[in-house]
């Protein structure tokens, strides 16, 4: 009995390093080469299994990218919320929202190069992607709370700050040569003049 508990056990194991192999594999090439250009018979290769193994694990894109999203995040997690939540000034809770996630992006920069490109292209990634945007989202909403915009100005304030969050946007910034703390200054000028009295736009 003792010996058919030590088999099965060890065997679990050697599928749970399978399935890590796995999972390592596509994280690596899709970083490398893109979520689309990343076949299942490269993981296969890169993880030292046969395609057959990978299916096994994973039946369909949706369980492999949520799998490999899930170990990149955990890897690589965004700015903790809490991290600003106790800054009682908005403009620099603002500015610490902001360069915090400039310098996320700047350490995941591949990654996420690779996953905006192939997001309206692989059903898979962007289905995945909601949950980095409803975290966006968040982070949006918290900062327009605490501008406490006017009314005619909360809509203004929402599409700029997604705007400011956005990677696309930090994309652009750097390749005009600007430093992270330069970005987030630069971002609060925009949100201090548009959260000027008697500025906004109408809802």
């Amino acid at each position: 009995m003792k010996k058919r508990r030590y088999t099965l056990r060890r065997r679990a194991e050697q599928q749970a390093e399978t399935r890590d192999r796995i999972v390592d594999a596509t994280m690596a090439l899709h970083e490398e080469l893109g979520p689309k250009a990343t076949t299942i018979s490269a993981i296969a290769e890169r993880a030292g299994v046969e395609r057959l193994t990978v299916y096994r694990h994973f039946p369909d894109d949706g369980s492999l990218f949520r799998a490999c999203s899930s170990r990149f995040i955990e890897l690589n997690p965004p700015p903790e919320r809490s991290a600003w939540a106790g800054i009682t000034d908005p403009l620099v809770r603002a500015h610490a929202t902001l360069l915090a996630l400039c310098r996320y992006y700047r350490r995941t920069e591949r990654m996420w190069t690779r996953v905006y490109s192939a997001e309206e292209e692989v059903p898979a990634v962007k289905t995945v992607m909601k949950g980095f945007k409803g975290y966006l989202a968040q982070v949006r909403d918290e900062l327009v709370a605490a501008l406490k915009p006017a009314p005619a100005g909360r809509r203004g304030l929402k599409a700029v700050l997604a705007h400011c969050l956005a990677f696309s946007t930090w994309q652009s910034l750097k390749r005009q040569g600007l430093s992270d703390t330069a970005m987030a200054d630069l971002m609060v000028q925009w949100l201090v003049a548009l959260n000027r009295p008697g500025r906004g736009t109408k809802n």
